[in-house]
């Protein structure tokens, strides 16, 4: 052989042994990195299987004692705020997302707060009942507080007219958090509830009787804006592994738009506190079956859902539970006649007591009707 082949077989030769000396070493050190972070516990897992792992296990219903929620104090959480009370802050300049009128304010403890605000915005009325209703039943929801707001370095809403030092709010509210890390993915925060389906009972999750109840009662208040980011995914206890949620936890973050009417560009004065729109509009769709009545609007992700028996029956049971006075409770501390200028004591008793009407009539129509025990889960 000659010399120059021979030279270009060893080359070749060694060439070759050192590719595969490092491509064994490769496969020995991913393997060994693979056993230990199995044997740690500590595999990585990326955002988006996290939160589905989150999703499975989810819960979106605690046993709560229905008959004995005080409806007009609310959640005595930390820093709650009483009925009405006037609540002093400094105006804190930053960008707000949504549509409707709210602001920034630092409290003199130095907290700040997100305040909605204004006599014609529904908002402030429609989630200071939505969200106690929703914690007297054991369901998820943000809180929110009806309060007058008395702040310095407010701007004026119209540019024409001059900003005054101190400006005060008659209707507004003020929202508490649920305590929890949220849980996202690469698309960011939030649920849709097609992905109440992804619920898993036997990992721990919502049973379908809870979760058809949660798609009820959002039917039932007509909870039309029902996009991916007015739903949080929350963590109620502390991580595990590589930020995997110990207590999953699913509610409903924003419930400005409800007792009203869907429609599709989730307009406020039909959507938010319209006594004649959503004591006219019907659970159900259709006289027989168990098809809630819920249009979905652009921005919405539930619509018209199908419930089951046993979930209907799940939330029948929870609404016959609410007294009279809880009820007038609910409209008088969230200040629904304020939102049609009732301002007379008889005007204002008269309207609270609409609303009471209204609300029971759908309380009717839930537990008089009979839904097929074979029907498919609401969220698919």
């Amino acid at each position: 052989m000659h010399t120059a082949s021979i030279r270009t077989s060893v080359y070749r030769t060694a060439t070759d042994f050192r590719l595969f000396h490092h491509l064994l070493i490769a496969i020995i050190v991913a393997s060994s990195y693979g056993c230990a972070a199995r044997a740690t516990g500590k595999v990585e897992r990326s955002a988006n299987d996290l939160r589905r792992d989150a999703i499975e296990r989810a819960r979106v219903w605690t046993p709560t004692n229905v008959r004995s929620m005080d409806l007009r104090r609310g959640p005595s959480v930390r820093d709650a705020f009483a009925p009405n009370v006037l609540v002093d802050c400094q105006y804190v300049e930053r960008e707000m997302s949504g549509g409707t009128p709210k602001f920034t304010c630092r409290l003199p403890s130095g907290e700040e707060v997100k305040v909605k605000y204004g006599r014609d915005n529904g908002e402030v009325y429609a989630e200071v009942a939505a969200t106690r209703l929703l914690w007297a039943l054991g369901f998820g929801a943000d809180y929110m507080y009806p309060v007058r707001v008395r702040c310095r370095g407010c701007p004026s809403d119209d540019e024409k007219t001059p900003a005054m030092p101190v400006r005060m709010f008659d209707a507004a509210a003020i929202e508490r958090k649920t305590p929890g890390r949220e849980v996202k993915d690469n698309d960011g925060e939030g649920w849709s509830w097609p992905e109440l389906a992804l619920v898993l009972p036997e990992r721990g999750g919502a049973s379908r009787a809870e979760r058809d109840a949660f798609v009820l009662l959002a039917v039932m208040l007509q909870h039309t804006d029902s996009k991916r980011e007015q739903q949080r995914l929350i963590c109620r206890g502390r991580s595990s592994g590589r930020n995997r949620c110990d207590r999953p936890f699913l509610l409903i973050n924003d419930l400005g738009r409800t007792f009203g009417k869907a429609n599709a560009f989730n307009r406020d004065k039909t959507g938010s506190v319209n006594l004649e729109a959503w004591a006219n509009t019907p659970v159900w769709d259709g006289k027989t079956g168990c098809r809630g009545h819920l249009p979905k609007s652009v921005t919405g992700t539930l619509e018209n859902p199908v419930i089951s028996e046993e979930g209907r029956a799940f939330l029948a049971r929870l609404l016959t539970q609410l007294t009279d006075r809880q009820l007038r409770d609910l409209f008088t501390v969230a200040r629904f006649p304020m939102r049609t200028d009732a301002a007379a004591p008889g005007e204002e008793a008269e309207e609270i007591a609409a609303w009471v009407a209204a609300f029971k009539n759908k309380v009717t129509q839930i537990a008089d009707r009979t839904c097929n025990a074979a029907a498919p889960t609401a969220a698919r």
